[in-house]
């Protein structure tokens, strides 16, 4: 479970119209889910959670890893630079990309999105996909590193490929899958 540090608090806030009041509502209630709006500090784009995870596997095996993440109510909400969401909408509308890549939800300037509380209660029952949600990678810092419209596409790209591919496998026969590889078999008898 991540936790938001004192500083990756002071980002978040920084997202508020009112950060001081923001910061006196997370005092007050840390536990609490916030409401707070893109394209001043931050865009979302949100994805369905497989999908997200997939997302996030590649944005870290291939490089440049990613910035703060939360799960809410099924959906991954990947943090990104401001901008970046009407960029990415953009991006995906060419039928290149929109025929592998799942319908994304982009918020940008101009909407508003719930994210995890900065703390978790500790009696707090954990319940995937529903209530509070909850960090996956936590913000840590006042500046924490945000992708941008094209890493986020690359790793979307990359992800929705390779889950074609897997699809795309032929599965192994079932006494195939059980033996191991280079195994002897006893010569029949006559």
């Amino acid at each position: 479970m991540e936790y938001v540090t004192v500083a990756g608090e002071a980002w978040l806030a920084s997202a508020s119209e009112y950060p001081r009041s923001m910061r006196a509502l997370w005092e007050a209630r840390p536990w609490a889910s916030s409401v707070l709006p893109c394209g001043r500090a931050f865009d979302v784009i949100s994805m369905p959670s497989l999908f997200g995870r997939r997302v996030l596997d590649e944005l870290w095996s291939s490089g440049p890893g990613c910035g703060p993440v939360a799960a809410f109510r099924g959906r991954t909400l990947l943090f990104v630079q401001p901008g970046a969401a009407p960029r990415l909408r953009t991006l995906l509308a060419w039928e290149e990309w929109a025929r592998d890549v799942p319908p994304l939800l982009c918020h940008g300037k101009g909407d508003a999105v719930t994210v995890p509380p900065v703390q978790r209660m500790v009696d707090a029952p954990e319940s995937p996909g529903l209530g509070a949600g909850r960090w996956i990678v936590a913000p840590d810092s006042r500046e924490p590193w945000l992708p941008g419209a094209a890493v986020v596409l690359w790793a979307c790209v990359r992800a929705a490929r390779g889950e074609a591919r897997a699809a795309a496998l032929p599965a192994l026969p079932p006494q195939a899958a059980e033996e191991p590889a280079g195994a002897l078999h006893p010569a029949p008898s006559a």
